[in-house]
């Protein structure tokens, strides 16, 4: 990859799973990171473990990114801490919440799940774009939820994701004349706590076994990809999204 080493990355929900591993590749790229993590304390502390014995420039921050407050206190720590400029933003906080069917569904629990998956991602571009500059990029994160629908009980969630998408196209469009770069990345059964909480083991298996790879994608996997489209590697690629699912889904 070209010209990571010493640019700023702030990565939401940057502690654990695809979030730590996102953190951790940039930092072995060169890249100054800066971490958001909401109630992970402990995994926050090892995540910044991970970066320090590789010598990496790292911070993190606590805050609930679907608070404007706690995203532009988040913005302010970043910049205090490694200068005003972000290079790269990597939108990674969502989360099916739960699974429930429209009948199950109330407006609170609709609200927080666009809450927790657009509106996050919104908030923090809106407060880090004046802080970027052409060569930048910013990294939202989908899912092939927003393909397909999603599994049993998980219609907010896809709709969530399905918004992130058309958010991301919208603002390649609007920051594209200014060098800005912006892309989704929609993963889909990737092998973290999320299908450990959300997914049963008999369903993972079947997903895995009709996969054209057969097996789970790695969140180290995801890291990659992310490493290179934050990267002049990918510098021709704005408004798309990048489909990392062992090729059980097809665009």
């Amino acid at each position: 990859m070209k010209n990571l080493s010493g640019k700023v990355a702030l990565v939401t929900g940057g502690a654990r799973d695809i979030g730590r591993q996102i953190s951790v590749a940039l930092a072995e790229a060169g890249v100054k990171v800066c971490f958001n993590y909401f109630d992970s304390e402990e995994q926050a502390s090892e995540t910044k473990e991970l970066i320090q014995e590789r010598e990496g420039e790292v911070i993190g921050i606590q805050g609930d990114m679907t608070k404007a407050a706690d995203v532009q206190q988040l913005i302010k720590s970043c910049t205090e801490a490694f200068g005003q400029r972000i290079d790269i933003v990597v939108n990674v906080v969502g989360g099916l919440v739960g699974r429930k069917t429209m009948d199950e569904m109330d407006e609170d629990f609709w609200g927080f799940v666009m809450d927790v998956n657009l509106k996050s991602a919104f908030l923090v571009s809106k407060y880090a774009i004046p802080h970027m500059a052409s060569g930048g990029s910013i990294i939202n994160f989908s899912s092939q939820a927003a393909r397909d629908g999603g599994g049993p009980g998980a219609i907010a969630y896809a709709t969530a994701k399905g918004g992130v998408l058309t958010m991301t196209r919208g603002m390649a469009k609007e920051l594209g004349p200014k060098g800005i770069r912006v892309n989704a990345i929609s993963p889909g059964m990737i092998s973290t706590t999320f299908h450990d909480t959300f997914t049963k083991p008999e369903v993972r298996e079947k997903v895995a076994g009709m996969t054209p790879l057969r097996r789970e994608g790695l969140a180290g996997e995801v890291a990659d990809l992310v490493v290179y489209l934050a990267s002049d590697s990918a510098s021709f690629i704005t408004g798309s999204s990048m489909e990392i699912n062992g090729g059980t889904y097809f665009i």
